[in-house]
């Protein structure tokens, strides 16, 4: 399944390193990848493809509980949602 994962929050050191390395321990794979800082912010969004092994609710609340660590929020969502959104 694909997805879209999003993190924002303030730059610092490790951000992208620490997401990637979870991703990895998953054999979530990175399809695409669009990163940038804004006014000291960091923004990345992620197109990833979950295996069909592994749910994507236990993903989202792993990926929220790392970015409380890191300080940052990180949401991931199905890509179908994104989809259906722009058809409406």
């Amino acid at each position: 399944m694909k997805a879209i994962l999003t993190t924002i929050g303030k730059d610092q050191v490790g951000i992208v390193a620490n997401v990637s390395q979870y991703l990895a321990q998953k054999q979530i794979n990175i399809l695409d990848l669009s990163q940038t800082i804004m006014d000291g912010y960091f923004t990345m969004m992620m197109m990833v493809e979950i295996p069909t092994t592994v749910a994507i609710e236990e993903v989202a609340s792993q990926l929220n509980d790392l970015g409380k660590k890191l300080g940052v929020e990180i949401n991931i969502r199905n890509e179908e949602i994104y989809r259906a959104m722009h058809q409406l």
